[in-house]
């Protein structure tokens, strides 16, 4: 089904072919269409890139946190189109801001610095992009991590909103060359299988093993043909799940069609690799052979083939709760599956078809023809859809195809990405649901464990789930029911959005005031690294992979997004309950020695320090040269979201590095940076070398940092220990992200510029 090329190849008749002999790769790098993207938007005169985007986008958990640090930099106005979308806009009942409150935030900073505001339930993210920002050749960085428009010839890039921020005041987003890995589609996908089934079937085999992780994919080969664009959206959507840097596919007569029906034919143009291109290595996908697929609790990597679970499935879900286990911080919880099984068939709960991924108009036909006539169960099972777009619904509404879901029980929704961050459709205690959507991680489907709520998501297609529901909801993969699978031509009605959307890109006015709620509040000050560094162990988190829904929980908690004080208390709350109040009292040490008025308790551990580590000296001195931040430890923290809260919330409550191995994510490592927290990286198991309260002294951490040291010396003082030398890694620490976190963070490091 899926086989991966781990050399260098370039591609023939039949497929990629391995480099054989010293041939130029890096030339045949230059005429991938990727590169031919990346080149039209670099500003580098050599070595590293320098982007710069054609357009911004972000939804509303973000947008607030990009806006009000842009405005503490310096931002007048918005140099290039910027869209703020609201489709993650379900949290005004649970706390923290109400969302009009930040939707009138956005529509006013929209008309003072010239954006384009996109209102609640118009489009999710993604949907809007794709009908209005998408061009052959272009580049979009959002806000969001699965900023992924390649099918339409589109470099999406997803980032933390920092990096949003650096574009708005006119800088570049700056990265190595980027190796490109070639992803050659062959054959046809069968009837009952979805793109959501190919991209599972990627992801599952390359996840793990980390081998396109900040690569771009490029998708080529005779199967391209074979897809629709609903069905190569719905899987170029779901790379973000594979850590790679972005994607892009040769473009044809499809993506043609699809910018004639969107009224924008002057943004087609045919892509194609060079007749020389080279990639780093290649995955090949045979559609033939791609199966319904599901993905277990809880990540997308976790897959199998429906029929090989069913197979087996007793043995396949005892392996799936035991990994989860490691990853439910209550240990009076479990994850019970098993209980789900009766006579060999698996039961679910709930569905959901949803999101830039489900809620297409093609997945939501093919849905509609399985259920056509038929019921979903009326007793503990619930089905719900939501269209991508308000163009989308219309168009189902006029081809008749919402009808034929309703009237199956299905329970049609606006668009919302809620099903998607945990804030919409939660499954009851216990049990399980099927989505087509992004993501399954713990608390995506709203479980509380600190408050014995325990459900999980499974992902699917949206043709096995409708054929799931009909089925009582047994789990029933789509290639087991006969239906029409041709899609009717869609029309696409421009004139919803010119209604709804304000668009006040080129016309700023900058006399408007910002409609500022009371729950939507500035950073606070975050102060220059000083000379030395004095970090305090507060969490150490054995999992192999760190999702930033686990640093920073999605769902009823990101009602707290505009304000970041309050917001951060939720840090690590379902994963390390502990980190709070340990980052706290960290923070409050800290605090006390920024007054220049140290208190008993803090003089007394500069002693216990300078003693520890052998140096001479009073603690007046050291506590005026050296700074106390808290430090967590990981093995790959930052899979998942782009949100910057997973790094802002930490500096917030004091947070000064982290330790891991190795960052999952570019996106994640950026947060970091862009909020002045140095990015270590340690050889070895941080599990078993670092302790909660063990504390590590870094003399002269700030000219480490300056000179971009790739080693720094340090001194581990573990509770109640001795001390003992160490040496962390500083890896490709470049010169502006130096700066930035000498300066403390990017609010800190523009303002200076601008002084």
């Amino acid at each position: 089904m899926v086989e991966l090329i781990r050399q260098p190849v370039r591609l023939g008749p039949g497929g990629p072919q391995v480099l054989t002999g010293p041939a130029a790769l890096e030339a045949g790098r230059q005429e991938t269409i990727a590169y031919g993207i990346l080149n039209a938007h670099n500003r580098a005169a050599g070595g590293g890139m320098k982007l710069k985007f054609d357009s911004l986008i972000s939804h509303d958990i973000t947008y607030v946190g990009v806006i009000q640090t842009a405005r503490a930099s310096g931002l007048k106005e918005f140099p290039l189109p910027y869209v703020l979308t609201n489709c993650h806009n379900s949290l005004c009942a649970v706390g923290g801001t109400i969302n009009r409150d930040d939707h009138m935030f956005g529509m006013s900073a929209c008309e003072k610095y010239g954006g384009i505001f996109v209102p609640a339930n118009q489009s999710v993210i993604h949907s809007y992009a794709r009908e209005t920002l998408s061009g052959c050749g272009r580049m979009v960085l959002g806000s969001d991590s699965h900023t992924r428009y390649g099918a339409l010839g589109t470099l999406g890039v997803g980032e933390g909103g920092g990096e949003l921020v650096k574009q708005l005041l006119g800088r570049t987003y700056d990265i190595a060359p980027p190796e490109v890995i070639a992803v050659w589609l062959k054959g046809r996908p069968r009837h009952g299988v979805g793109p959501q089934d190919v991209a599972l079937a990627l992801v599952g085999a390359v996840f793990a093993n980390g081998f396109v992780k900040n690569k771009v994919l490029e998708f080529v080969g005779p199967g391209v043909e074979a897809l629709s664009i609903d069905f190569r959206n719905g899987v170029d959507v779901m790379t973000t799940e594979t850590t790679c840097l972005t994607s892009v596919w040769r473009t044809d007569g499809e993506v043609e069609k699809f910018f004639r029906v969107h009224g924008r034919p002057e943004d087609y143009q045919t892509l194609d690799p060079g007749a020389n291109a080279c990639y780093d290595g290649a995955v090949v996908i045979d559609l033939d052979a791609v199966e319904p697929m599901i993905a277990f609790p809880f990540h997308p990597s976790n897959v199998y083939s429906i029929r090989a679970f069913l197979e087996n499935p007793a043995d396949i879900l005892e392996e799936v709760e035991r990994k989860a286990q490691t990853q439910i911080a209550n240990p009076n919880l479990r994850l019970d599956l098993r209980s789900k099984l009766r006579d060999g068939r698996f039961r679910v709960d709930q569905a959901d078809i949803a999101g830039c991924s489900g809620g297409s108009f093609e997945n939501l036909v093919h849905a509609a023809r399985i259920m056509d006539g038929k019921a979903i169960p009326n007793e503990f099972f619930t089905m719900s859809v939501y269209p991508a777009s308000g163009p989308v619904l219309m168009e189902l509404l006029r081809t008749g195809v919402a009808g034929k879901l309703i009237s199956a029980g299905a329970i049609l929704k606006p668009s919302f990405c809620g099903p998607c961050f945990g804030a919409g459709d939660v499954p009851s205690n216990g049990s399980i649901a099927i989505r087509h959507t992004t993501r399954n991680f713990p608390n995506r489907e709203g479980s509380k464990p600190k408050e014995n709520q325990m459900a999980s998501v499974a992902l699917m297609d949206a043709r096995s789930i409708a054929a799931t529901a009909v089925n009582g909801g047994w789990l029933t993969p789509a290639t087991e029911v006969d239906y029409d699978d041709s899609t009717p031509e869609y029309h696409y009605d421009k004139t919803l959005y010119a209604k709804t959307v304000y668009n006040g890109f080129g016309h700023p006015k900058p006399e408007t005031e910002l409609r500022l709620g009371p729950n939507i509040t500035d950073w606070p000050e975050m102060i220059a690294l000083q000379k030395n560094a004095l970090l305090e162990v507060v969490s150490v988190i054995p999992d192999s992979v760190t999702t930033t829904d686990e640093l920073i929980p999605s769902g009823d908690t990101s009602s707290y997004r505009s304000n970041p004080i309050r917001m951060a208390d939720f840090t690590l709350s379902r994963r390390d309950p502990a980190y709070v109040d340990r980052a706290k009292a960290v923070r409050d040490l800290e605090l006390s020695r920024q007054s220049g008025k140290p208190s008993p308790e803090l003089e007394t551990l500069a002693r216990q320090v300078l003693d520890a580590v052998g140096l001479s000296g009073d603690a007046a001195s050291f506590l005026g040269e050296t700074c106390l931040g808290s430090v967590v430890c990981s093995n790959r923290p930052g899979d998942g979201s782009a949100r910057e809260q997973a790094a802002s919330c930490q500096r917030v409550l004091g947070g000064l590095a982290n330790i891991c191995v190795e960052y999952a994510t570019k996106r994640y490592r950026s947060n970091l940076v862009n909020w002045g927290m140095i990015p270590f990286t340690w050889d070895g198991d941080p599990a078993e070398r670092f302790s909660p309260g063990d504390r590590i002294f870094i003399p002269g951490v700030y000219e480490a940092v300056r000179s971009q040291a790739a080693r720094v010396e340090a001194w581990l003082i573990p509770a109640g220990g001795s001390a003992e030398k160490i040496t962390l890694e500083l890896k490709a620490l470049a010169p502006e992200e130096a700066a930035i976190i000498l300066a403390g963070c990017l609010i800190n490091y523009y303002a200076g510029a601008s002084d």
